[in-house]
């Protein structure tokens, strides 16, 4: 049995002055892309050739430039073409909120070329991200797709493993059952479902029962993805039928999943505790107990934003007096990180601290003495590896504040994370992460974790957005 992986993943946001490139894109190949699937020992079978072709992770970035998608979609045809003859199947990891200029959703380009190579009835399997969108051609053209169940996405090693399994299952048995796909014009961020939280937890509730029947093999519910404006754009409903003959079957309890999942519209909500920007940083403030995590939404990172903003920053310096001891992080600035790279530990200097991309992230003059250099290494969240760079933390002499400062936008999730700034989680009283909602390990430590409805790139009121080419009407943009 012969079959090809591969992985590419890209959570593309078009209101960043960015575009994402190879150099922004952690790349590996073979059995060093292996590393980063997370696929255990799935494939691990004396009787199964598995052809690694790349892992391209670009993480949360801008929209990508068409040559070096070019670049990463050719890869991994060519390895089909080579392996064509004696090719059982596919597996693919993808995320489904790529968007790659003068071409759209890179996801949906890429399985329509692979299929034009090896035509429809070839076995492709797909784990991807439940916050990205869907097409019924993209859908069709796979024979198994599925999504992470949870958000955060604690369970993408296990959604991957279960893809993984399944494309054997269908390669030894082959059944010629089609996904079922429905959209619902519905367009929600992440913020807004949570896994843990109603009513996200209901309808995972009830595609876990769905999946009790025999007749179903899988079930998803597709968030889909808001940052970049696409006719894609909304929920997707996808279920896959156990065997062709229950088709029929699987198109009536995808009519009954839509209908679940529509039914609730009214009950999405922000996760946790949220506030006006002001309102947020005096609750912290005044909150009696530590540590607090502020999350600046408009400046979510892990939607594609920049973190690069300095607005909270400014809140704070612009506070009378300051008791609570306060870490940002982070703040991305390549400028003022690889300036503060070249000096030495204890050392003063002064720093212009803010890329000035719009007024979210004007710059802030400082004086600020270098408390630690370090890298952003083993730091990627949910199990994976990779280096992602320097961290220099410093404070700003005679204040509570300290600063840890960046050179790209990966965002701070996990407590590994920030003590990678050379800092005691236990000495700082408020933490400000570029966030939405506030992920695992840090909600549990958090005695109050408060969202910040913030400005920027990643506004969490999805009427402020301005949308030209999604379905209308769409709730709850417009009232249905």
């Amino acid at each position: 049995m012969k079959i090809i992986a591969a992985k590419f993943t890209l959570e593309a946001n078009e209101h960043v002055p960015m575009f994402c490139d190879l150099e922004n894109t952690a790349l590996s190949f073979g059995k060093e892309a292996l590393s980063h699937m997370q696929l255990g020992d799935v494939f691990d079978r004396p009787d199964i050739e598995l052809i690694p072709v790349l892992c391209a992770d670009a993480g949360c970035s801008g929209v990508m430039r068409k040559g070096c998608f070019d670049y990463l979609e050719q890869r991994i045809l060519s390895a089909v073409r080579e392996h064509l003859p004696e090719l059982d199947g596919i597996y693919l990891h993808l995320h489904g909120a790529s968007f790659v200029e003068e071409i759209g959703s890179g996801e949906q380009h890429l399985v329509r070329e692979i299929r034009k190579l090896t035509g429809p009835y070839l076995p492709i399997a797909i784990a991807c991200d439940p916050h990205g969108n869907l097409t019924r051609d993209y859908v069709e053209n796979t024979t198994f797709i599925r999504s992470y169940r949870e958000a955060p996405h604690t369970d993408i090693a296990a959604t991957v493993q279960r893809t993984a399994r399944t494309l054997i299952e269908q390669i030894e048995h082959p059944q010629n059952a089609r996904p079922v796909y429905r959209k619902l014009p519905l367009i929600l961020g992440g913020e807004q479902s949570v896994s843990l939280d109603e009513p996200v937890r209901t309808i995972n509730q009830f595609m876990d029962q769905l999946e009790q029947d025999p007749r179903i093999l899988s079930c998803s519910w597709h968030v889909g993805y808001l940052r970049h404006d696409c006719p894609e754009a909304g929920c997707g409903i996808v279920v896959i039928p156990q065997t062709e003959a229950d088709q029929a079957y699987a198109e009536t309890i995808a009519d009954q999943l839509a209908e679940f999942v529509w039914n609730k519209r009214h009950e999405f909500h922000y996760t946790g505790t949220t506030a006006a920007p002001d309102e947020a940083l005096a609750m912290a403030l005044a909150f009696d107990g530590k540590p607090v995590f502020i999350t600046d939404s408009g400046d979510n990172v892990t939607s594609g934003a920049m973190g690069a903003n300095t607005f909270i920053l400014r809140q704070v310096l612009a506070l009378p007096a300051l008791s609570k001891r306060i870490l940002f992080a982070a703040i991305n600035d390549p400028a003022a990180c690889h300036q503060l790279m070249a000096c030495a530990e204890n050392e003063q200097v002064s720093l212009r601290l803010g890329m000035g991309l719009d007024a979210y992230s004007e710059p802030v003059d400082l004086d600020v003495v270098v408390l630690h250099h370090g890298r952003q290494a083993g730091t990627a969240m949910y199990g994976e590896e990779g280096d992602y760079g320097p961290i220099v933390t410093v404070r700003l002499p005679g204040t509570p504040i300290d600063i840890a400062v960046t050179d790209n936008n990966h965002s701070f999730v996990e407590i590994r994370q920030l003590t990678a700034c050379g800092i005691n989680v236990e000495d700082y009283d408020i933490f400000v992460v570029k966030q939405g909602y506030i992920h695992p390990e840090l909600k549990a430590l958090g005695k109050l974790c408060v969202m910040s409805l913030t400005g920027g790139a990643t506004p969490q009121d999805t009427r402020l957005i301005p949308f030209k080419q999604i379905l209308r009407p769409m709730f709850p943009i417009d009232e249905i």
